[in-house]
Parts: C-alpha cells; sequence; structure tokens
C-alpha cells in the first residue's frame, strides 16, 4: 500500500512538473484580438511586463491552430511560433522559421535561407508568424521581419516587454508597421480569487482542497504575487509539490508560507 502511495505521489509531482494552459479572460481576449490580426493579415505586438502570462498566451493559441494535412506529405501551418535567443540576427532568425516548420535543411548563407522561409511560408499556407522575446532582435534585423509582412502578406505579431516599444519606434518604417497592440497587465484585485480558485481546480488538481480562497491565504497571495501571474503559478505550484512531498494532500497555511518565503 505504501508503495503505491509513493509512486501517486511521484505521478502527481511530475505532473506538476509539466507546463499547463488556462484560458483565463485575459487569454481569451488575447486570442481574439490575435484571431482578428490574422484574419485581416495584420502586423501587430503584444506587450506586457514578464511573468503576466504573454508567452503562455500565445502558446495556447498556437495549440488552437495547429498544422494540417493537405495532401499527400504537404503540411499547413496557420500559425507559427518562434522564440528568438539573446542578440538574434536574420540568419537565427530565418533557421528558427525553417524548424518551426519542420525543414531539415538550415544551412546556407542569409540569402538562400531567406529564399527558403519565403518559398515555405507561401507553400505552408502560414496566416500568422509570432515572434517570442522579439525585444532580443537585433535592431538591424527588424528591416527583414518588416520584409516578411510586407512582401509575404502575412500577420506578424511580436511580444515582448516594453523594451520591445522602445526598440521598435527607433526605426519609422518598422514602428508605422506595427502600430496594433494587446497590452497584456497584472490580475486585478476583482478577478484574483477567482484566478485562484481556477488555479487549484484545473492545474493543482491535489486529493483534497486546499481552498486557497480563504481570505488568509488569498491575502498572502495577493501581496506576493503583486497580480503577476507567473509568479502566482511558480508558487503554486512548489507549495504543491512541497505539500506532496511531506505526505501532504493538500497546500495548508503553514506550506504556503514557507514556500513564499523563498520569493521576494
Amino acid at each position: 500500500m505504501t508503495t503505491t502511495l509513493t509512486l501517486d505521489i511521484e505521478r502527481e509531482i511530475k505532473r506538476l512538473q509539466t507546463s499547463q494552459i488556462v484560458e483565463l479572460d485575459q487569454v481569451r481576449s488575447l486570442h481574439t484580438w490575435l484571431d482578428l490580426q490574422r484574419i485581416s493579415r495584420q502586423p501587430g505586438r503584444i506587450v506586457g511586463e514578464s511573468r503576466t502570462g504573454k508567452s503562455c498566451g500565445v502558446k495556447s493559441y498556437l495549440m488552437e491552430h495547429p498544422p494540417q494535412q493537405v495532401s499527400g506529405s504537404v503540411l499547413r501551418f496557420p500559425v507559427v511560433l518562434v522564440e528568438v535567443p539573446q542578440d538574434c540576427g536574420a540568419k537565427q532568425l530565418y533557421t528558427l522559421i525553417l524548424e518551426s516548420l519542420k525543414f531539415k535543411i538550415t544551412k546556407g548563407t542569409i540569402l538562400d535561407l531567406r529564399q527558403r522561409v519565403y518559398d515555405l511560408l507561401k507553400n505552408c499556407q502560414v496566416e500568422m508568424l509570432i515572434i517570442d522575446e522579439a525585444d532580443r532582435i537585433k535592431p538591424k534585423t527588424f528591416a527583414d521581419v518588416r520584409d516578411i509582412y510586407d512582401k509575404l502578406n502575412i500577420a506578424v505579431i511580436l511580444v515582448g516587454t516594453e523594451r520591445l516599444t522602445t526598440v521598435i519606434n527607433r526605426d519609422e518604417q518598422v514602428k508605422n508597421r506595427f502600430l496594433a497592440y494587446f497590452q497584456m497587465g497584472v490580475i486585478h484585485s476583482e478577478q484574483f480569487g477567482q484566478t485562484v480558485a481556477i488555479w487549484e481546480r484545473d492545474i493543482l488538481r491535489l486529493p483534497v482542497p486546499s481552498n486557497l480562497t480563504n481570505k488568509s491565504a488569498l491575502k498572502l497571495l495577493r501581496e506576493k504575487t503583486r497580480g503577476y501571474i507567473g509568479i502566482l503559478d511558480m508558487i503554486l505550484r512548489q507549495a504543491a509539490i512541497v505539500a506532496l512531498s511531506k505526505g501532504k494532500f493538500k497546500i495548508d497555511l503553514e506550506t504556503l508560507k514557507e514556500v513564499m518565503a523563498g520569493y521576494d
């Protein structure tokens, strides 16, 4: 009996370590905005502070628009998502796009890669290209981003912090193409309790209810997270894992305080 219980706990901890998507009101609003940009083939940007859920929002949108088999081995990609590294140049950007489109040949000159990307984006009938962490792109590479929209009529969406706005404002040609934007903010006070309840029900899913919407727990969580969904997610997942590791089947106030003590 003890062995079975241990295996169950290990499985639950592994589940809690895996990222999951929760469609909150703000995420639904983001998806509606993305639909409009995609259908109208218009570029734009998603801006917000770190840990406000931008990346999770676009990843869940990608999941809603998976590749589709057209004929034979040809796949149609309605939406393509790439996350760029620091100081991303044109060659890196094109390589990431090719990899996202499952294209194996990613070597060559910038001219070679650009042409392959253009051909594939057309052949795969891509409607929207989302570039996450776009504020990491080198300033001169934004011209390549701009050209994808101009030449292929694809809705290019840039995702980043407020630094992204500062970067694109340096180039009038880029700025004028990415005027449309969606602002990702923190969770408002009136929505915070509902969000915690959703997280407990849909993400944590512990054997015994933790009742994290009680006055004491909610006050602690609101003060520590300051409404940032990413911080809330980290704290609640970790608290659930700590509770299970101790043989508890819910998050009590003591465990919650213990975990939160490790966050600034």
